[in-house]
């Protein structure tokens, strides 16, 4: 149920009244209305790595730039070389602070250049960083040089992660589907609609996002349903992340994590471009290593380490968890943590405060789980 003690509304996006009509368990989230689960998170997790689920992320932000120069101001806000894409191919970054802290992780898509220079651009943002991304973002891009439009209220944006996701999308998308590779994209016909395609996800599985308007969202979720696909909450979107070991804004990292620190050093590409905000923190980062690392844990019990629980090495607390489950995948306590450089090796003993007693953890390889890989995608 919805928390009574919240005194203002709540938005809803355009799918809200299917999830009261599939009795799905809601929550606040980020200001929205949102379902935790509907049939269960453990079964819907489960769905997703075996079958099909589909979350609502239609409170995500969505932005289109289009401009001349959009990628010549867009390079200047994240560390990574945007001008490597060609069209129908996305990134996976971060804008930074000047200190290079992460003021949001988030997704650009390059969908081409137009007879008259014109590049376009998308962007997906999380849904509890819009405004920030998007007042940071306006007060360091020339708009007399190019257009910057939030639509996020105006789209629905349903994903369909699953090792039979792609199979059952398909059915009902015009184009074939088949040859698009792990974070390209296409402006398709869904249900005989214009529609956005994404291959990309939160999930650690193959999968689309799809974009499109409010009503055809609703009939695509009908559609998807009847096909057999899951309906999955945000529990479950949690759980799998974690799995997969992907970032949960505001928890793994945020405005004081560098990239490095988080183990996102594969999006910074110092050697590639030109300058950017906060290049000289990651470069001295780079040359004289980071003090602390985000790592993955595995507990040597049935004891769950949660958000901001202790981390003990020798002794005294070390660091911090940003993150933490029982695995439904593994049947085991999983999580991320922040420690010192130090005690950041594979195999590493550490230990977590829980409630007043120390249980052991051992510092392992993320991701703590891998798709398997049978599919040529």
């Amino acid at each position: 149920m919805t928390d009574p003690r919240h005194t203002t509304a709540l938005s809803r996006t355009p799918l809200y009244s299917l999830a009261i009509a599939l009795n799905a368990r809601m929550t606040e989230f980020s200001g929205w209305e949102m379902p935790v689960h509907y049939s269960g998170i453990t079964h819907e997790h489960h769905a997703v790595r075996s079958t099909a689920g589909m979350f609502d992320i239609s409170h995500m932000g969505k932005f289109r730039l289009v401009g001349k120069t959009v990628l010549e101001q867009l390079q200047t806000l994240v560390p990574s070389d945007l001008s490597r894409l060609q069209p129908g191919e996305a990134q996976y970054t971060v804008l930074l602070n000047d200190q290079a802290g992460i003021i949001d992780d988030l997704i650009f898509y390059y969908q081409g250049t137009d007879s008259d220079g014109s590049q376009r651009w998308m962007a997906i943002a999380n849904a509890a960083t819009i405004e920030k991304d998007k007042a940071w973002m306006l007060s360091h891009l020339d708009l007399t040089e190019m257009t910057f439009e939030d639509y996020s209220a105006d789209q629905a944006l349903i994903a369909v992660p699953g090792p039979g996701a792609v199979a059952k999308l398909q059915t009902l998308v015009k184009e074939d589907l088949s040859g698009i590779k792990a974070f390209g994209h296409l402006e398709g016909t869904v249900l005989g609609q214009p529609g956005f395609l994404a291959r990309t996800g939160y999930t650690g599985e193959d999968g689309f996002e799809v974009m499109v308007s409010p009503e055809v969202g609703i009939e695509l979720w009908k559609a998807l349903l009847a096909l057999g696909v899951v309906p999955c909450g945000l529990g479950c979107r949690d759980t799998l992340r974690l799995e997969a070991a992907m970032a949960l804004y505001g928890q793994d990292i945020n405005d004081t994590t560098t990239p490095l620190e988080a183990g996102l050093g594969w999006l910074v590409h110092l050697d590639s471009k030109g300058d950017f905000i906060g290049r000289s923190i990651l470069a001295s980062q780079k040359q004289n290593g980071v003090q602390r690392r985000l790592v993955g844990l595995q507990m040597q019990g049935r004891n769950i380490a949660r958000h901001d629980y202790p981390v003990i090495a020798n002794g005294t607390v070390a660091g911090v968890v940003t993150s933490g489950t029982q695995s439904p995948t593994m049947g085991q306590p999983i999580a991320l943590a922040y420690v010192p450089t130090e005690f950041s090796k594979l195999g590493q003993p550490l230990e977590v405060e829980i409630r007043g007693k120390l249980h052991p953890a051992i510092v392992v390889k993320r991701p703590f789980y891998r798709r398997p890989q049978t599919s040529s995608f």
